[in-house]
C-alpha cells in the first residue's frame, strides 16, 4: 500500500471500522436476549422507557466488550482468513483507538445501567464484560474448555433484562439463562468446525483444532442440542408460558437436533454452515414464541 493511500484509507473507513469493532451481529443477539429477559420479567403495564434504557446500556457494554476483544486478539485475527479483514489487522484503526473506544463504551454502558436502570443490571453487565475478556479470551489459546468458560458470560443478557425489569433475579430468570447457555454450544462449535484451520493457524485451541476427526465436536453439538429440548420446556413447567409456546419450542428443538444429526453424518463444512444458520434462526424464533405466548395469555 502506498503512503498516500495508507493516509487516506483509514480516514475514509473509520466510521465503518468503529461499527465493525462493535460486532453488530453479536450485539444484536445480546439485545434480543436482553429484551426477552426484560419482557418475561416485567409486569403490566410494560415500562417502555425503562426497557429502552436497559437496551441502550446493554448494547453499549456488549459493543465495548466486542471492541476490547478485537484489541486483545488483533495479532491472532491477522492470521485468520475469517478475521483478517477486521479494522485492526487491516490497519484502519490504531490499536489505541480501539482500546479507548472499547473501554469508553463498556464503562459508559455500565454507568448508564446503574443510573438509568438499577445497580443489579449494571453489575451483571460489568461482570459479563470482565469475565468475557479476563477469562474466556485468554483461555482460548490455552484450553478447549474456553468455550465452556465463555458460555457463562455469554448467557447473562437475559439476566440483565430480567434484573432491569424486576430489580432482582429468580428461578425463572435462571431458566432463561440455562436456555441461552445450552444454545451457545451447537452454534459456536459449528462455527469452530467451519474455521478450524483458521483457529489452528492462530494458535487458538478450539475443540475442532485438536479433534481432527470431529467425533468429540459433533458429540458435544448433539448432546447440547438434545439437552436444549427439555430446557426450552421449563418456562411452561414454571408457568411462565403456556401450551402454545411449549409445542412450538419442542418442534424447534427437535428440528435443531435433526440438523445436528444431519451435519454429524458427513461433518462437512457445508453442513456445519447450515447448522450455524439453523441455530441463528432457532434462538430468535424461540424467544419470539415465548414473548407472543405471554402477550396472548
Amino acid at each position: 500500500m502506498s503512503t498516500s493511500r495508507a493516509a487516506i484509507l483509514p480516514a475514509a473507513l473509520r466510521p465503518w471500522a468503529y461499527v465493525t469493532l462493535a460486532k453488530p451481529d453479536v450485539t444484536f443477539l445480546v439485545v434480543i436476549s436482553t429484551f426477552a429477559g426484560f419482557y418475561m420479567g416485567a409486569t403490566r403495564p410494560l415500562n417502555v422507557l425503562l426497557l429502552v434504557h436497559a437496551l441502550i446500556g446493554t448494547t453499549m457494554v456488549a459493543a465495548g466488550a466486542s471492541a476490547l476483544n478485537q484489541y486483545i486478539e488483533r495479532a491472532a485475527d491477522a492470521m485468520m482468513r475469517r478475521t483478517a479483514g477486521r479494522p485492526l489487522p487491516l490497519g484502519v484503526l490504531r490499536p489505541s483507538r480501539a482500546l479507548w473506544f472499547g473501554v469508553g463504551l463498556a464503562v459508559a454502558g455500565s454507568v448508564y445501567l446503574a443510573v438509568a436502570v438499577n445497580l443489579l443490571s449494571s453489575l451483571l453487565g460489568a461482570l459479563t464484560c470482565v469475565s468475557y475478556l479476563g477469562a474466556y479470551t485468554p483461555l482460548k489459546k490455552r484450553t478447549t474448555l474456553a468455550t465452556l468458560v465463555g458460555a457463562f458470560p455469554g448467557a447473562v443478557p437475559p439476566l440483565i433484562g430480567w434484573a432491569a425489569a424486576r430489580g432482582s433475579l429468580s428461578v425463572e430468570a435462571a431458566v432463561l439463562y440455562l436456555i441461552l447457555f445450552l444454545w451457545q454450544f451447537p452454534h459456536f462449535l459449528a462455527i469452530a468446525w467451519m474455521y478450524r484451520e483458521d483457529y489452528s493457524r492462530a494458535g487458538i485451541r478450539m475443540l475442532p483444532v485438536v479433534d481432527r476427526a470431529g467425533k468429540a465436536t459433533f458429540a458435544q453439538i448433539l448432546g447440547y442440542a438434545v439437552a436444549l429440548v427439555p430446557a426450552t420446556a421449563l418456562p411452561t413447567v414454571l408457568g411462565m408460558t403456556g401450551v402454545n409456546y411449549l409445542f412450538g419450542a419442542l418442534l424447534l428443538g427437535i428440528a435443531l437436533v435433526q440438523v445436528c444429526l444431519w451435519a454429524a453424518r458427513t461433518k462437512s463444512n457445508v453442513r456445519a454452515k447450515w447448522l450455524m444458520h439453523a441455530s441463528v434462526i432457532h434462538l430468535p424464533v424461540l424467544l419470539t414464541l415465548m414473548l407472543l405466548d405471554k402477550i396472548w395469555r
